[in-house]
């Protein structure tokens, strides 16, 4: 499904995925022999079984990924402004020695982590992803593309000591709720919470009922307060709240707008 912002758009690549991808995919998969032939015609590209496999996924992140999201996503933010404030004082060379230490170790020019087999992986210029992971047992993993050998290897690494519970932030009596849409206004309030699970600049258009241009400058005056951040992946802009905004929600959780 891709390296994407959102659970729509991962579904959306999976309906359209080529079904010549889909036979490889389905290659190295082994399967209970009474799901075989369903798993067949997935990978034949029938339509009423990607269906049926795309509302499995969507089940199994509201069952498993959706009740956690909200702290998980708050433990990605603080740990990347920890890595960000290594980088400045120490460079790569001292965030890849804090990295998830000591299950990886860095040992100049060569990156050691336990696998469950010997592996060595030689990135010619393609550098790697770390990418830290809420959702993994305490061990690393390596993943790469195998029909896709220009892209980067990906190293997940686990980011968190202890697992997550689901508990959303609690609910704010009506002073705190009042006294953040005060200090930022109702409808700018509202944009900071949808922030707080990603998402792009029509997204957030959306949510908040408003014009895209509306959107863009309240997240523009968001950005420069530093309670959010602004990045582009492929064609989409994409907006996250920083530990700074996600502590002044925590003040004050809002109800969805």
């Amino acid at each position: 499904m891709g390296d994407v912002p959102s659970l729509d758009h991962a579904v959306d690549n999976l309906l359209h995925a080529p079904v010549s991808r889909l036979r490889r995919e389905f290659e190295g998969l082994d399967f209970h022999l009474g799901h075989l032939p369903w798993a067949r015609r997935v990978s034949e590209g029938d339509r009423d079984a990607r269906r049926e496999l795309a509302e499995a996924v969507r089940a199994c992140h509201r069952l498993t990924v959706e009740p956690y999201w909200h702290r998980g996503r708050a433990e990605l933010i603080a740990l990347s402004a920890r890595c960000a404030k290594l980088m400045l004082e120490g460079g790569i060379d001292l965030l890849l020695r804090s990295v998830c230490a000591p299950l990886v170790r860095w040992r100049p020019p060569v990156l050691e982590a336990p696998y469950p087999r010997q592996v060595e992986v030689r990135l010619q210029g393609r550098g790697l992803i770390i990418t830290p992971t809420v959702f993994s047992k305490p061990t690393v993993s390596l993943l790469w593309d195998p029909l896709d050998t220009a892209q980067p290897p990906r190293l997940t690494v686990p980011a968190l000591r202890r697992p997550l519970t689901g508990t959303e932030p609690a609910e704010a009596d009506g002073a705190a709720v009042r006294n953040l849409e005060s200090l930022l206004g109702r409808t700018r309030a509202a944009a900071l919470h949808v922030t707080a699970e990603g998402c792009t600049t029509s997204e957030l258009a959306r949510r908040l009922n408003v014009t895209a241009a509306a959107a863009s400058q309240h997240a523009t005056v968001l950005r420069n307060t530093d309670l959010i951040t602004t990045s582009r992946r492929g064609g989409s802009v994409l907006h996250f709240i920083t530990p700074l905004g996600l502590a002044l929600l925590r003040t004050g959780a809002l109800a969805e707008p």
